[in-house]
C-alpha cells in the first residue's frame, strides 16, 4: 500500500469511526476514559520500555535538552497523563448542550446546541502526553481524532496508542475512534493534510517550522499557536519578592514550553533595586541573561541582546531583559515583539493592570501572575489539545467546547414561510 491509500484508509476509517461516536452517552464515553486511564497506569513500564527507544534515538540525533525532556515518560508522568483522563471524565459533557432558545413572532422557536466537530486530525512533536490527552477531549467531545506524532516519539505514540485502544474498545468505543499515523515518512503528514474528505479540522502543535508547514499546505481548517514569545513587564508599582517569584517561575520552571517567558521588561525607577539581586538569581539556575544597553549598565556581566532577540522563542535558558521608560514602551514591545500567546504584568497599581489586560493582545493577559500557567488544566479545562493564538473559533487553551460546533435546533407547529 503507497502513502496515499495508507493515509487515506485511515482518515476515511476514523471518519467512520468518528460518526459512530458522536452518538455514544455520556456514561460510556466516562466509562472508556475510566477503563483507559487505568490501562496507560497498568502498562505503565511497558510504555516507559517502548520511551527508552525513543530517547536513545534522540541522544544519537543529537536533539536538544528541551526536545529530549519533552518526549521523556517516566511513572510520574505517565500517572498525570492517567490522571488527566479522569479528570476529563469528571467535565461536563458538552454535546447536546443547547446554549440558547427564543420564540420568533410566528411562535417558532429557535436555538443552537452543542455538536462535535467531526474527525479531528491532530498533528505534533515531541510530547507523548499529548497522545493521551488529544485522545480523551476528542472522545469526550465526541469526535474522532486521526494522530500523527513526530517521529522521535513513534514508540512512545504507538504503545499509548494501543493502550487506549484497547481499554476503549472493551468499553464500546468503536474500533479506529482513536486513530494513529505509525509511519514516520514526512510524506504521510503531508498526504493527511489533503484529507478534506474525512477530516474536518487540523491542529498542529509543535515548533515554529511544523504550524508553518501545515498552515501553507493544508487543504483542512487549521487552528494554531504561532511561536510563543511570552513577555512579563515588572511595573514601577511591581512587588519586587513577587516579581522575582513569578519571573523565575516564567523562565525557568520549565523553559521548553511555549507559554515560557522569552524577555523580561522592566520599568527603569525599579530597574537598579530589582535587576542586580534577580539576574543573579537566574544565573545560579543556569539562565543565560541577554540585555539591552540599559541593563548592561547596570549588570555588565551579561550579553548583550540583538535585535533578532527580541524576535526569539529560545526553549530554553535564555532570557531577554529590557528596561522601558513606562508602560507604554512595555505593551509597544510587546505589540511589536510578542506573538499573542501568554504576557503578564505585575504591579499593585489597579489602573496599570485593567489597562495592561484591556490594551494587550494575547490568548491569555495575566496580573500578577506566572505565563507558566497559560493551560487548559490549570484554567479548570481538564487536559488541553492545544493553545490557539487564531481568533476565528477558539482562542487560548482548546478543551472540550472548543472542541465542539454548534448546530441551529428549530421547533415549530406548522409555520411555513410566506
Amino acid at each position: 500500500m503507497n502513502i496515499n491509500q495508507y493515509v487515506s484508509d485511515k482518515a476515511k476509517k476514523a471518519k467512520a469511526a468518528s460518526r459512530a461516536l458522536a452518538n455514544l452517552s455520556t456514561e460510556i464515553k466516562n466509562n472508556a476514559l475510566f477503563k483507559m486511564a487505568a490501562g496507560l497506569e497498568k502498562e505503565s513500564a511497558k510504555l516507559i520500555s517502548e520511551n527508552k527507544k525513543d530517547l536513545a534515538a534522540a541522544e544519537q540525533k543529537g536533539l536538544s535538552k528541551a526536545m529530549i525532556d519533552r518526549l521523556t515518560l517516566n511513572p510520574d508522568r505517565i500517572k498525570a497523563m492517567a490522571n488527566g483522563l479522569r479528570e476529563v471524565a469528571a467535565l461536563p459533557d458538552p454535546v447536546g448542550e443547547v446554549l440558547a432558545m427564543r420564540r420568533r413572532p410566528n411562535g417558532m422557536e429557535v436555538g443552537k446546541m452543542r455538536v462535535p466537530i467531526g474527525l479531528i486530525g491532530i498533528i505534533y512533536e515531541s510530547r507523548p502526553n499529548v497522545t493521551a490527552d488529544s485522545a480523551a477531549l476528542c472522545l469526550k467531545s465526541g469526535n474522532g481524532v486521526l494522530l500523527r506524532g513526530g517521529s522521535e516519539s513513534v514508540h512512545s505514540n504507538t504503545a499509548i496508542v494501543e493502550v487506549l485502544s484497547k481499554a476503549g474498545a472493551e468499553a464500546g468505543i468503536p474500533e479506529n475512534a482513536v486513530s494513529f499515523i505509525e509511519n514516520p515518512d514526512r510524506a504521510c503528514v503531508m498526504e493527511m493534510l489533503k484529507q478534506n474528505q474525512y477530516v474536518d479540522l487540523i491542529i498542529p502543535r509543535g515548533g515554529e517550522g511544523l504550524i508553518r508547514m501545515v498552515s501553507e499546505n493544508s487543504t483542512i481548517p487549521v487552528i494554531k499557536h504561532d511561536k510563543g514569545i511570552c513577555h512579563v513587564y515588572v511595573d514601577s508599582k511591581a512587588d519586587l519578592a513577587m516579581a522575582g517569584d513569578i519571573c523565575f517561575n516564567a523562565k525557568v520552571q520549565r523553559p521548553g514550553t511555549c507559554n515560557a517567558m522569552e524577555t523580561m521588561l522592566v520599568h527603569q525607577d525599579i530597574a537598579r533595586t530589582f535587576l542586580p539581586a534577580f539576574i543573579s538569581r537566574m544565573k545560579a539556575a543556569g539562565v543565560e541573561i541577554r540585555g539591552c544597553e540599559k541593563t548592561i549598565t547596570i549588570c555588565p556581566d551579561i550579553k548583550k541582546a540583538t535585535d533578532k532577540d527580541w524576535d526569539t522563542e529560545y526553549n530554553d535558558l535564555i532570557l531577554n531583559v529590557k528596561i522601558v521608560q513606562s508602560m507604554e514602551e512595555a505593551m509597544e514591545h510587546i505589540a511589536l515583539h510578542g506573538s499573542q500567546h501568554s504576557e503578564a504584568i505585575v504591579t499593585n497599581d489597579y489602573q496599570n493592570a485593567r489597562r495592561f489586560q484591556r490594551e494587550v493582545d494575547a490568548s491569555a493577559v495575566f496580573v500578577n501572575a506566572s505565563t507558566r500557567l497559560n493551560d487548559g488544566y490549570e484554567f479548570g479545562l481538564g487536559a488541553e489539545i492545544g493553545i490557539s493564538t487564531t481568533r476565528i473559533h477558539a482562542r487560548g487553551p482548546m478543551g472540550l467546547e472548543e472542541l465542539t460546533s454548534t448546530k441551529f435546533i428549530v421547533f415549530g407547529n406548522g409555520q411555513i414561510r410566506t
